[in-house]
């Protein structure tokens, strides 16, 4: 009963963690940018994770390495445009449009009429964000975090696929190293990683741990002990909270409009999670 009752605080802090790490991660942004930024953070996530978990490469099978391939292609994609995104844009607004990819992909595979409406609110917070009448808001950053936003189906897609061929922690392990080896490059040719300094790389070391390391513990805590689907509607929640990191830590302020597209989205996914799941089941 004890362990129950910490499930949903861990999956709040959970996304506490996150938001925050990516509060940090865009301070870094001015000073060694999205891409080097990115790399830090999947690097050291890498390390990490390969340090605790110790995955037995040697032994994995050709399609167990394509589908760590695809796995890791997807997080380097899905984390280093997103990166590139929030430079641009709020970080509540980024993590809102990025949301609608996974929203959608849920809507897709769901052949049931209620969907229509919840497809419908989620239009209705997207259209709410563009900026129709010549706001200020960086069209290209929009469009990049849309583009986080479906390789994070992507993601999705491939982890639901290579769960049923490997253990959970060397497909996660193995996606964090072939992501790194991805981004890298990018990292090198961008320039900027070469101005790190001991203190931006112990940033990075935070950054890994509030985005990867402590997320991954507190899920795994909150999975083992309330419903798959209690904890989706808790990861709705994901949006509000990045929206309010953004205005706490990094003090980006919203208009009245574009809080009530991140409710629109949010609502979107509650739900879709709640009803299409429960007649589902």
């Amino acid at each position: 009963m004890k362990k129950t009752k910490m499930a949903v605080p861990a999956a709040l802090l959970s996304m506490i963690c996150v938001q925050g790490g990516a509060s940090i991660a865009k301070r870094m942004f001015p000073v060694v940018g999205a891409v080097a930024t990115s790399a830090l953070r999947i690097g050291i996530s890498a390390i990490i994770l390969t340090l605790i978990n110790r995955p037995k490469l040697s032994q994995f099978t050709r399609k167990q390495w394509l589908y760590c391939f695809l796995y890791g292609l997807g997080i380097a994609a899905m984390n280093l445009i997103f990166y590139m995104a929030i430079q641009r844009i709020p970080l509540g607004l980024g993590v809102t449009i990025e949301f609608v990819g996974p929203l959608f992909l849920a809507l897709a595979l769901s052949r049931k009429w209620l969907d229509v409406l919840w497809a419908m609110l989620a239009c209705l917070g997207i259209l709410l964000i563009v900026p129709w009448q010549n706001d200020h808001l960086d069209l290209l950053g929009l469009f990049l975090a849309f583009l986080a936003g479906a390789f994070w189906a992507l993601y999705i897609i491939i982890g639901g696929k290579i769960s049923k061929v490997m253990k959970g922690r060397d497909a996660v392990t193995t996606g964090m190293l072939v992501a790194a080896a991805i981004i890298f490059p990018f990292a090198l040719w961008d320039g900027a990683i070469f101005h790190v300094t001991p203190i931006i790389l112990l940033q990075g070391l935070g950054i890994a741990i509030l985005s990867s390391a402590l997320p991954f513990t507190l899920d795994f805590v909150a999975l083992k002990n309330i419903p798959a689907k209690t904890f989706s509607v808790l990861t709705s929640l994901h949006p509000a909270f990045a929206a309010f990191s953004g205005l706490i830590f990094l003090q980006e302020q919203l208009t009245p409009l574009q809080w009530t597209s991140i409710a629109c989205v949010v609502l979107a996914s509650m739900g879709t999670t709640l009803f299409s799941r429960n007649e589902a089941g």
